[in-house]
């Protein structure tokens, strides 16, 4: 085995990306970047019928977003179809396959009888034993794996511990088809062994899988990766993870705008923690991540703790780097596009503090680069009163007597207004703010002046003007 550690993630193209596979491609990548390590990627590709180019590419897009870059070239199992097919007729030779001619109808039979005796539902191994003169004339065979038989089979698993299984609960497991194309087991076993892997980090409903694994091992005399077997991601009300729990592709997470670090870093803590950190940079976590800090408790996927580790990410994110941020979020999801850059920064530290998504993010900007005169929501359709259209149209006036356009002057004028008005700021304020904005869901008045300009501001009372 190489002293270099080598991981792989080896997700199916049968599908998108999904929160799952991103987590345990996260696993893999952080182990390996923490200790001079590789992760490859490997698509199973073998299930040709239900393989797309257009989910290998998802598959592509969803790690990039991440951020979780590969090593070399990404690798097509199907195209190693030749290297399990060698494999198979070795364990021909060695006595560890046989040729299987048993009929689907025969193996059906097979089955009910052992569910009917109590029995572990598996071939009976009618054809293990059986002479090549035996075979009948027209029939193109599977080509089985000799399980062992009598004793246990046992794997040493990181996060599991000791797995052992008694080798009469194994199967005589189909390696080729009767098409001649290998089977999932098969092939895996091969890959992970010609592609020098040392660590296998996948989700722990792998677990059988990995007996049988390493029971082919075992006949190959190859030696077993480490491995290491993560406990899956429910729901937050403890079931099965649903898309209404948040089984999603991770490209609908890019969409409803969330950050890639935030995801990274929850989901690095589904099942893994560093004592009670719960904000961890993906710098960090390469330093901290360990596979033995994996718990074998299931995780539960919080949509409340998402959103507030994404609106933190947000918070702290530089306003310069937000903007180039949002306009790349803004293009990927085809949002209205942004016409004024500078005064979109300028706002920035302001609208960033209540949002929890970029999505909330672009929808609290949308006052910088509305197009004149704005559209009014209801509540501040309801504020727009003539009255109060009259009553701030008399701000005009103080607006454009004010030299510094600054928060602390803006603010004075609007003070000495209602005073001369005989009113609480709040009659004055409401109305302004949906005036600017087009809503009442805004920042304060004066932050929203400032950030306008005093042309913009005073323009956009003026487009309410009674005439």
């Amino acid at each position: 085995m190489s002293d270099q550690i080598i991981t792989r993630f080896a997700p199916s193209p049968t599908g998108f990306l999904h929160i799952g596979g991103a987590r345990t491609a996260l696993f893999n990548w952080l182990y390996v970047r923490g200790r001079n390590g590789k992760m490859l990627l490997r698509i199973e590709d073998t299930d040709i019928k239900r393989s797309t180019k257009e989910n290998v590419e998802a598959i592509y897009e969803g790690m990039r977003w991440l951020g979780l870059e590969w090593d070399g070239d990404a690798v097509s199992q199907n195209g190693n179809i030749k290297r399990h097919q060698e494999v198979v007729q070795q364990m021909l030779d060695s006595g560890h396959a046989y040729k299987c001619y048993s009929s689907k109808e025969e193996i059906a039979q097979m089955r009910e009888k052992a569910k009917a005796e109590g029995k572990p539902i598996k071939y009976d191994g009618t054809w293990r034993n059986c002479a090549a003169s035996d075979a009948p004339e027209g029939i193109a065979p599977v080509i089985r794996f000799k399980a062992p038989q009598g004793g246990y089979t046992i794997i040493q698993d990181i996060v599991q511990g000791e797995i052992k299984i008694s080798n009469d609960q194994v199967d005589d497991l189909i390696m080729l088809r009767s098409d001649g194309t290998p089977t999932y087991m098969l092939s895996v076993v091969v890959d992970d062994h010609d592609m020098a892997i040392t660590h296998v980090i996948r989700g722990d409903d792998h677990l059988t899988n990995a007996i049988r694994q390493a029971c082919i091992y075992n006949a190959l005399g190859w030696d077993l990766p480490i491995f290491a077997h993560v406990p899956l991601i429910h729901g937050q009300d403890g079931g099965k993870l649903s898309k209404r729990h948040g089984a999603m592709g991770v490209m609908e997470y890019r969409n409803m705008g969330y950050l890639p670090e935030a995801m990274c870093n929850y989901l690095s803590r589904l099942s893994w923690s560093h004592g009670d950190d719960e904000i961890i940079s993906t710098e960090q976590l390469k330093k901290w991540f360990d596979i033995d800090a994996i718990g074998k408790s299931p995780a539960k996927f919080d949509f409340v703790k998402l959103e507030n580790l994404n609106a933190h990410y947000i918070k702290n994110t530089n306003d310069n780097e937000l903007v180039e941020i949002l306009e790349t979020f803004i293009t990927d999801t085809n949002r209205p596009a942004i016409t004024n850059k500078d005064r979109l920064i300028l706002a920035m530290p302001v609208i960033k503090e209540r949002a929890k998504t970029l999505v909330e993010l672009h929808d609290a900007a949308h006052f910088v680069f509305a197009n004149r005169p704005l559209t009014f929501d209801n509540k501040a359709q309801k504020l727009l009163t003539g009255e109060n259209r009259e009553l701030i149209f008399g701000l005009v006036a103080k607006f454009s007597d004010i030299g510094d356009w600054s928060r602390d002057n803006i603010s004075q004028a609007v003070k000495d207004f209602a005073e001369e008005k005989g009113l609480k700021l709040g009659k004055i304020g409401q109305p302004l703010r949906a005036i600017l904005v087009g809503t009442t869901n805004a920042p304060g008045i004066f932050d929203i002046a400032v950030i306008l300009g005093k042309n913009e501001t005073i323009e956009r009372i003026n487009d309410i003007k009674i005439d």
